[in-house]
C-alpha cells in the first residue's frame, strides 16, 4: 500500500493509493483571511422562515409530494414511522426518490441519533430492492445526503436522495475497475489491504464497530473527509439489519464529532456494487465530508481546481481529523 506524497513550498501533494487522484493540503489556509467570517447560529431564522411552506413537514407532505406508480408502490409512498419515501419532483435519475428522516423541519448535525439513521438506512435498502425487483436492469443503488444549502441541499428539512442506476456512475466505475485490477495483481481485496495498512500506521485509523471501519481519507476530496467501510459486503442491497445498526451509530458519531469542529453542513455518499453482484474485490463504503458553515455569505470549499482539474485543495490534515474523531468514537462506541 503506497501512501505517496510530495512537498512543494509547504504544500503536501497527496495521491490516493487506489485512484491516484491528487489532493493538495496546506493547513495554513485554514487561518487565511476570509471576509465572509461568521459567528452565530442562523438555524433559528431558517426554521422560522422556511418551516411554514416546507413540503416535507407533517400536514403538507401528503399534498405537496408526488406518489410512486402503483406497480412500484401500491400505497403511493413508502412509510415507516415518521419517515417517508416518495419520488423526487425534479429528478435527475430514472428512479430518483427522496427519503425524509424526521418530522422535524431542522436538526443540528449532532441530533441525528442512531434510531433515525437505522430507520433511514433500512428504508433506503428496501427501496433499492423494490426498484430492482420491478426493473432488474436498475442495479446500482446510490445514497446521497446533502444537508443544508452549503452541501447543495435545496430544502432544509432533513432528507436523503435515493437513486437506482442502470450503469455505475463514472467515479464508481473507475473505483470498481481499479479495485478489480488491484485484486487481480495482488490477490487481495484493496479495501481489506487499506484498512490493514491504516490500522498498522495508526495516524488516520479512527475505529471499528461490529464490522464497520472508519478512517480519515489519506487524499481527501473534501474537507474533514471520513471513509466508513462495511466489511464483508459490496452492495448496499446486501446490508443486513445487523450491519445497519453499527453503520448508523458510526455515522451519528461522525456527525457529533463534526459538530465539535464547528461544522454545520455535510454530504454523505455511498459507493456500492450492483445489487445482484457481490464482488470479492470491492467493498461497500461511504464518504462523509464537511461543508462550510451555513450563513448568508460564505467562502465555498470547492473551486475551479476541483471542478475543472480534479485536484482537491484541502486545509485540514486527515491525521488531525482522525485525532479529533477518535475521541468521539472512544466516548460513543
Amino acid at each position: 500500500m503506497r501512501f505517496k506524497k510530495e512537498f512543494h513550498d509547504g504544500v503536501e501533494y497527496r495521491f490516493d493509493p487506489l485512484s491516484n487522484h491528487q489532493s493538495r493540503i496546506n493547513p495554513a489556509r485554514a487561518g487565511r483571511i476570509m471576509q465572509s467570517a461568521f459567528s452565530g447560529d442562523p438555524s433559528r431564522e431558517w426554521i422560522t422562515s422556511t418551516g411554514p411552506a416546507c413540503p416535507f413537514c407533517p400536514g403538507k407532505i401528503g399534498e405537496a409530494t408526488p406518489c410512486f406508480p402503483p406497480e412500484l408502490c401500491s400505497e403511493g409512498r413508502m412509510q415507516s414511522g415518521d419517515a417517508c419515501i416518495f419520488p423526487n419532483l425534479n429528478p435527475f435519475s430514472r428512479y430518483h426518490a427522496v427519503a425524509t428522516l424526521s418530522p422535524e423541519h431542522f436538526l443540528a448535525i449532532d441530533q441525528f441519533e442512531e434510531t433515525l439513521l437505522i430507520n433511514n438506512l433500512t428504508m433506503s435498502r428496501d427501496y433499492f430492492l423494490t426498484v430492482f425487483r420491478h426493473d432488474s436492469g436498475a442495479r446500482y443503488p446510490v445514497y446521497l445526503w446533502n444537508y443544508l444549502p452549503p452541501s447543495a441541499g435545496s430544502i432544509i428539512h432533513p432528507h436523503v436522495q435515493l437513486m437506482v442506476e442502470h450503469v455505475p456512475l463514472p467515479e464508481l466505475r473507475r473505483i470498481i475497475s481499479k479495485s478489480s485490477t488491484y485484486f487481480r495483481r495482488r490477490g487481495t481485496n484493496y479495501w481489506d489491504a487499506l484498512l490493514k495498512a491504516e490500522k498498522s500506521c495508526g495516524e488516520r485509523y479512527i475505529g471499528e464497530m461490529r464490522g464497520i471501519s472508519i478512517i480519515a481519507s489519506y487524499a481527501p476530496r473534501g474537507f474533514r473527509e471520513v471513509t466508513l467501510v462495511v466489511n464483508g459486503v459490496s452492495s448496499f442491497a446486501g446490508l443486513s439489519d445487523v450491519q445497519i445498526a453499527p453503520l448508523a451509530r458510526c455515522l451519528s458519531t461522525v456527525l457529533k464529532g463534526y459538530k465539535s469542529m464547528g461544522v454545520g453542513s455535510f454530504n454523505v455518499v455511498s459507493y456500492s456494487s450492483a445489487m445482484d453482484d457481490e464482488l470479492p474485490y470491492f467493498t461497500l463504503h461511504f464518504k462523509v465530508i464537511s461543508r462550510p458553515y451555513p450563513r448568508g455569505i460564505y467562502t465555498n470549499d470547492s473551486g475551479p481546481f476541483e471542478r475543472f482539474y480534479d485536484v482537491w485543495v484541502i486545509d485540514t490534515l486527515p491525521e488531525l481529523v482522525a485525532q479529533t474523531l477518535k475521541n468521539f468514537f472512544d466516548r460513543y462506541l
